[in-house]
């Protein structure tokens, strides 16, 4: 996600459409300058552009800078689109909450209003009747450890597919296996099983393959900035193209996922099966209130799928690359969770989910690599229904407010050596990632605090636990400085900018 210069090659194809907004935006700051005292303060920015060209490509980072000037609140003009900034766990303590049911909305982009998506989608949305019906089933009936734990075959069995992928590579490994990748296929085709039921990654699959090359499809297409969610009136051009690309990508996606219900729904009917996976659940409900659908449409089911793979296999994928990336960069951390892993595991055992309870250093491990790299910095963007008083300041309806996880994980006034990675600092700490300790919201807080941390807390240790505990792992000397780089790039989710290459050495030849 490019904040800044990504705009340039467009900028002057669409001036002369757009100079006429420069003297209607001077006009109005100049009017509105007395109710402008009211709000937050921050950098003056351009007209018409305000401060979309100040932000940089890594703008968590450049953020972060202002809050030494500005204070913990800070307002941006991000075009059109009024936007403020939280930048200390204090703040977002205030935010979230006295003023959680103020900023309950949603800022959407434009690609994902793409055949309404967004209606349908947990995330994002509109806060209402849907939104707590989706919220509860969720929270309730799908993501609580009873289902999950119903579930743990499952992953384990995608875990052993993934070791079994890394050794077959592990021979012509010399320059190391892209690990993020591996990951990401291994995520993806967890979730498959447990949502669906599916073998997704499979050359004998050709729906499989054909859902998952078009997920990656949106998923990069998604991650790109878009002009059109800084100026609205261009939405008619569609200069770069990303509405028109995501509204035939996700229609491609529709039609598969709607075959694979189709073929749910034939074999209920042929068989009276009924099967153990999140789709179960989201089939069997039942509208209870006047306001209640009786059942969910096909529709509803098609975004819902949909949206779980988009939250769950990039970001553990990109939280993975980031966690060996840190383990490999400080030796004596890898050491001490390796150590950690042999003694409770022994040689020969298998990880399983249930020793995670016993590993406290990785755990402590998987914390302070969210504190250090959420995946998504900003979080999802709320948006304000009203207008509202916030620790002071009058902010408008509308107002597009992004909380930095990324520099409230790294405020030294909340952590000593705040960009170290220190795992030691969770060990003895009550702070956990469930939205109660603001200084650590890697999956947000308040009402619209991510549904899935139950499964992304199975899915994370699991995974990093797993690679530890099965293989050493070595960079080559000759990737070494790219490998170790800890620089990031801004999509769908914060990734590193160069994947990380390790090296797989089989440790436990006997399992």
């Amino acid at each position: 996600m490019e904040w800044a210069w990504e705009y340039v090659n467009i900028f002057w194809s669409i001036t002369t459409i757009l100079l006429p907004f420069f003297f209607l935006q001077h006009f109005h700051r100049r009017r509105s300058s007395k109710n402008r005292r009211l709000l937050p303060p921050g950098p003056r920015g351009w007209p018409l552009f305000g401060n979309m060209f100040e932000l940089g490509k890594e703008p968590h980072k450049t953020l972060m800078g202002l809050k030494q000037k500005y204070g913990p609140v800070v307002w941006l003009k991000l075009g059109s689109i009024n936007t403020m900034v939280m930048l200390s766990a204090e703040a977002a303590a205030e935010f979230f909450k006295n003023h959680d049911g103020a900023f309950a909305e949603r800022s959407v982009t434009e690609v994902m209003k793409s055949h309404g998506y967004y209606k349908g989608s947990v995330a994002l949305a509109p806060y209402g009747t849907y939104w707590r019906i989706m919220k509860r089933i969720m929270t309730v009936q799908m993501l609580v450890n009873k289902r999950i734990n119903e579930t743990m075959d499952v992953r384990r069995k995608c875990i052993d597919d993934l070791i079994e992928w890394i050794r077959n590579r592990e021979a012509n490994s010399s320059g190391g296996i892209h690990v993020a990748k591996f990951v990401f296929l291994s995520s993806f085709n967890m979730l498959g099983k447990l949502l669906l039921s599916r073998e997704l990654v499979d050359p004998k699959s050709k729906k499989g393959s054909e859902f998952f090359a078009a997920m990656v499809g949106l998923m990069e297409c998604s991650g790109h900035q878009n002009i059109v969610d800084v100026f609205p009136w261009l939405r008619w051009m569609d200069p770069q193209g990303l509405r028109r690309k995501m509204d035939r990508g996700l229609g491609k996606t529709i039609e598969i996922v709607s075959g694979f219900l189709k073929e749910r729904f034939e074999e209920r009917e042929r068989t009276g099966e009924k099967k153990k996976d999140f789709l179960e659940v989201l089939l069997e409900y039942e509208g209870k209130g006047k306001d209640e659908p009786e059942k969910l449409s096909d529709q509803e089911l098609i975004l819902i799928i949909l949206e779980i793979f988009f939250a769950g296999s990039e970001t553990t994928s990109s939280s993975i690359e980031w966690a060996m990336t840190e383990l490999l960069c400080n030796p004596e951390a890898m050491d001490k969770v390796k150590t950690e892993l042999s003694e409770v595991l022994g040689d020969t055992k298998k990880f399983e989910e249930a020793d995670i309870d016993n590993l406290k250093y990785l755990q402590a491990v998987v914390k302070e690599t969210l504190r250090l790299h959420p995946p998504i910095p900003f979080l999802v963007p709320r948006k304000a229904i009203q207008e509202t008083e916030f620790m002071g300041y009058h902010i408008p309806k509308g107002t597009q407010v992004f909380v930095n996880a990324w520099a409230i994980g790294r405020d030294p006034e909340c952590w000593k050596d705040p960009f170290d990675f220190k795992p030691e600092r969770f060990l003895d700490s009550k702070i956990e990632y469930k939205g109660q300790n603001f200084e650590f919201i890697p999956f947000g807080a308040g009402r619209r605090i991510c549904a899935g941390i139950p499964l992304a807390h199975r899915m994370l240790h699991l995974v990093l636990g797993s690679l530890l505990h099965e293989f050493d792992w070595e960079i080559d000397c000759s990737v070494l400085d790219e490998a170790l780089d800890t620089q990031d790039r801004m999509g769908v989710t914060v990734r590193k900018l160069k994947p990380l290459k390790a090296i797989p050495k089989r440790k436990n030849k006997t399992l």
